[in-house]
């Protein structure tokens, strides 16, 4: 079955279990009432004296436990009603549908960066907000991460052998979309670390085993008091435990209160590691990842479990019923030291549990858009001088119905594409077409493609360059700017994307800057692509023979009307409808 069958089967699925979770719902609803009732109306006999009091417990026992189970079905009931919210959007994705309400990574949106924005990777309808299923900070920062900057070939080997062996483990998926809560788990990963490497509050060797015997002498002379009527020994040992207490409050506050705080992000964590612990994994890396979570042989979520009930005891110091026992057992001091003792012991491998969490999240989010293109292949890396060579290249954001798909061969002679044609024939869409069809080669991830063979490659563009009243700088001097950022050293070769080269300025120093910039670029041994409604940048007598490649597309006018094929032609444009369809509209030119 392809992806829209399989997640049609596993939808209706999922909406029958939560049909009948919604009616268990609604039964232990209506059977707590009426246990509720039949306590009331026992209770009222009993007070007048007709019912033996005992039969009260039947009802009380009969609520508990159906309180209790209904506490699971909720559980289970809001599972099933994520997982049909999981499948029904993978459907939306497969039927053109953008749904809503997903990442759009806004955060990660740098405008100075040499091609985020122009690209449209982060944002509403981006490239972003399509790849990624990830719940917590770390999963999208990783994934932007691997968006904004290149890998190398044996870091993308590793992350493509992992998507091949993610992609079709569906439950796996849907686990790590649905387990815990809740849903979306935002949490302060800097505060965790923070709290996790940050040096011991109670450094005092003594302090331990000080604590400990001040406890057990005020056990055995709080029995002397009791035996023997001795009173003055268990008030001595507690003046004694009041000063020490009183003496390190201020570092018990900040032990206690920073693993309760670190606990409330950490505990979200452990269903997700859990299930990664339980899944077999046949890749290098995704077992190399597995390994990682652990703290001296110990599974992360087993030490998360340790560090749960270490947080129990820290919390049940506001219990007003253990407040007696507090100073005699030194119970403060001894949580804040159970808890200082976990950090020691666990506290630096947290981060890289937090990184491994982010990366498996990263790769699920790749194997979740392989899955669901199947037609869409992984790139082949070449070597040798720069290249770019694509059969059937489309946009990944435009949907199949619309998307119209072109060959594009930048490999030696050829090292830039001069693109002419008509607004809205389809230029821009083609620059952006390359740019990001290689950051998702160079992030590891499929391409929208038939085959596209490239070698590994620095994505720079100026495309979507504006003036900026903010920063006091018009169109000209920004997009000046952004060309100064592409001669940047890098130790990749350039694939340049430059839109309009130039249009800020007289078309004669326009003609001698593109030429010089298209020049100095070439030398450098990067290729790219230029569009241009300028045809005397067309000439490229200036470069090197053969480095420059004409190439177009065309429109026609019909009844005032423009309609695009959005084919890509050799040659410099023919014919231009500029006037034509200013005429068209009314303008008197």
């Amino acid at each position: 079955m392809g992806p829209s069958e399989q997640y049609s089967e596993r939808l209706e699925a999922r909406e029958r279990s939560q049909a009948g979770w919604d009616q268990w719902h609604a039964r232990l609803g209506n059977t707590r009432l009426v246990l509720a009732v039949a306590f009331l109306m026992l209770a009222l006999a009993w007070g007048r004296r007709g019912t033996p009091g005992q039969w009260l417990l039947v009802p009380s026992a009969l609520f508990a436990a159906a309180l209790l189970y209904h506490q699971r079905v909720q559980k289970l009931r809001a599972l099933a009603r994520r997982a049909v919210h999981f499948y029904r959007t993978g459907l939306e994705r497969q039927q053109e549908q953008r749904p809503s309400g997903g990442p759009s990574g806004d955060r990660f949106n740098d405008q100075h960066h040499v091609y985020a924005a122009d690209l449209d990777l982060f944002g509403k309808q981006s490239l972003f907000e399509r790849l990624s299923t990830a719940r917590t900070p770390m999963g999208e920062s990783t994934l932007a991460g691997w968006l904004l900057a290149p890998a190398d070939l044996e870091v993308i080997g590793k992350r493509h052998a992992c998507i091949a062996e993610l992609r079709n483990r569906m439950d796996l998926r849907e686990d790590l979309a649905i387990l815990g809560e809740p849903q979306r788990i935002a949490l302060h990963s800097d505060t965790i670390t923070s709290w996790a490497n940050a040096p011991g509050e109670l450094k005092h060797r003594w302090l331990r085993p000080a604590a400990v015997l001040l406890a057990a002498a005020a056990m055995l002379t709080a029995a002397i008091w009791t035996i023997w009527g001795v009173g003055f020994p268990f008030l001595a040992v507690l003046v004694i435990e009041a000063a020490v207490s009183y003496a390190f409050r201020k570092r018990v506050h900040a032990a206690v209160s920073g693993v309760e705080n670190a606990y409330e992000d950490i505990k979200l964590l452990s269903v997700l590691l859990l299930r990664i612990e339980s899944e077999p994994f046949e890749s290098p890396h995704l077992r190399a990842l597995k390994e990682q979570l652990s703290s001296h042989s110990l599974p992360a979520s087993a030490t998360l479990s340790k560090l749960a009930t270490i947080v129990g005891f820290v919390e049940a110091r506001r219990n007003s019923l253990l407040a007696p026992l507090m100073l005699p057992l030194m119970y403060v001091i001894q949580s804040a030291l159970a808890a200082e003792r976990w950090r020691e012991q666990h506290g630096r491998v947290v981060e890289s549990w937090l990184c491994v969490l982010g990366e498996i999240e990263a790769l699920e989010s790749l194997a979740s858009y392989s899955f669901e293109r199947p037609e869409d292949p992984f790139p082949e890396f070449l070597e040798g001088p720069a290249a770019f060579v694509a059969t059937g290249l489309g946009h990944p954001l435009i949907a199949p119905r619309t998307r119209v798909r072109n060959d594009v061969d930048l490999s030696s002679p050829t090292q830039v594409l001069m693109v002419s044609g008509s607004n809205m024939s389809g230029k821009s869409t083609l620059l952006r077409s390359v740019g990001i069809n290689t950051v998702l080669a160079m992030a590891g991830a499929p391409v929208c493609a038939a085959r596209l063979r490239l070698t590994p490659l620095q994505v720079g563009a100026s495309i979507r360059i504006n003036d900026s009243l903010y920063e006091g700088s018009s169109r000209f001097y920004a997009e000046i700017t952004r060309l100064r950022q592409l001669f940047e050293p890098s130790s990749l070769p350039l694939l340049f994307l430059l839109d309009e080269l130039l249009q800020g300025t007289n078309s004669s120093d326009r003609r001698i800057g593109a030429q010089g910039v298209l020049r100095a670029l070439i030398g450098r041994g990067a290729i790219g692509l230029v569009s241009t409604h300028d045809l005397a940048l067309a000439d490229g007598a200036l470069l090197p023979p053969g480095a420059l490649k004409n190439v177009h597309f065309q429109d026609e006018l019909e009844n005032g009307r423009l309609s695009f094929d959005f084919k890509l032609r050799d040659g410099v444009v023919t014919k231009s409808n500029g006037i034509e369809l200013m005429r068209a509209i009314g303008l008197d030119v």
